[in-house]
């Protein structure tokens, strides 16, 4: 059953659900932010103690679609709530003086209970805002991350420095668990499609297969990927090469660049034309952008016009989910490739650029993100072509 869209747009329950976006986010920053501490949590356990972080985003990369489909059988609602009360008691085993292999177990279960998170959320977002608003809303739940690490810095960084790091991982189960029991009251009368059976392990293999080879569903994963190897492998090195003075303020302010490009001007584009659209446009304004760094190395207005015009592919491309995809099955299994991307590209691209930069220094770093960005360009290119193709059948 597919639900009608919403006449209006609910913002209040909106918000909720992006604030379970910042608890999900966190899952990811309460380590990265503390992660020099960490070692001190565990002495002795060496460069395995990266297992904190990275096991949270591996099981997005083996799991994102299965947690379309997964959601889907289970029902948005539950899941949302299902998430939030097994992160909340993750995070609440953290706080305790588990052995290193106890918090690593931990983590690897918080994987699932983000990957519920970031495929329920935006689909029940989705459902619960009218077309008028939509890309707004979805605009606003693409801003999740960015916000999550932003009060991790300033509040939950000195909350670690005065209690310690297991204070902060108790801090955000509390946190979570208050949200799930606020959400299941507050998305009791919320309508959503009938669950979906859940597919045999037999019939994965043919799912994958046919949510990639989709134009329709692939189409957001496809341009994130390429977008989100640049976002986080841009900020981590391009620091050093810009000016000390400025260096501080421009890296603080490329992230909220980013947030308020996507929110003011993405948000007034979206009414105008489609999101793949747009998301094309902030492909080819970041590619531009890096011609701008090369000429003028370490520029401090070609980083902030690097930032912005990442913030046109950043909220469109949640928004093309639900453009492109109109069932609510459909965007659970769109939403669960792109965490599947993102995590893929959020661990290959750090890696990439360092390697890069060692082998042929800030111009072939530049040259590599350039290509990258015209990549997504060309693939949501190729994909729409594609669909013109399918629907003139």
């Amino acid at each position: 059953m597919t639900v009608a869209p919403a006449e209006r747009t609910r913002w209040g329950v909106v918000l909720l659900i992006w604030c379970a976006g910042l608890g999900a986010a966190a899952q990811y920053g309460k380590v990265s932010v503390v992660f020099e501490q960490m070692a001190e949590l565990f002495p002795g356990v060496g460069s395995a103690i990266g297992f904190t972080v990275s096991l949270v985003g591996f099981l997005g990369i083996l799991l994102g679609i299965i947690a379309g489909m997964v959601v889907s059988a289970f029902g948005f609602r539950r899941t949302l709530v299902a998430a939030l009360l097994s992160g909340a008691a993750m995070s609440a085993l953290q706080g305790l003086d588990l052995p290193f292999w106890g918090f690593l177990a931990t983590r690897v279960i918080e994987g699932l209970s983000h990957l519920g998170l970031v495929v329920a959320a935006p689909t029940l977002i989705a459902q619960i805002s009218s077309p008028r608003h939509r890309g707004a809303a979805l605009t606003l739940w693409s801003t999740f991350f960015a916000v999550a690490f932003a009060l991790l810095t300033w509040a939950g960084l000195p909350l670690a420095h005065a209690w310690g790091v297991q204070a902060l991982f108790g801090a955000h189960g509390a946190i979570m668990a208050l949200l799930a029991l606020v959400l299941a009251r507050a998305l009791r009368d919320v309508p959503v499609p009938d669950r979906q059976p859940l597919p045999s392990l037999s019939a994965l293999p043919r799912l994958h297969l046919e949510i990639f080879r989709s134009p329709w569903l692939a189409a957001p994963a496809a341009g994130w990927l390429f977008y989100t190897i640049c976002f986080v492998a841009i900020l981590t090195v391009l620091p050093p090469y810009l000016d000390p003075a400025w260096r501080s303020f421009i890296m603080g302010a490329m992230p909220l660049t980013s947030i308020a490009v996507s929110m003011s001007l993405g948000v007034v584009l979206l009414r105008r034309v489609t999101a793949v659209t747009l998301v094309q446009a902030g492909f080819v304004l970041s590619a531009l952008s890096l011609v701008w760094l090369w000429l003028d190395p370490g520029a401090p207005f070609g980083c902030l016009a690097l930032a912005g015009s990442m913030g046109l592919i950043q909220g469109p491309s949640f928004a093309s989910v639900a453009q492109l995809n109109t069932r609510a099955a459909d965007q659970a299994n769109s939403n669960g490739a792109m965490a599947m991307a993102g995590n893929l590209g959020n661990t290959i691209g750090t890696p990439l650029m360092v390697w890069t930069l060692a082998q042929g220094g800030y111009s072939a770093m530049l040259l590599i993100a350039a290509v990258l960005f015209l990549s997504g360009f060309a693939a949501h290119a190729l994909l729409a072509m594609r669909r013109r193709k399918e629907n003139v059948r």
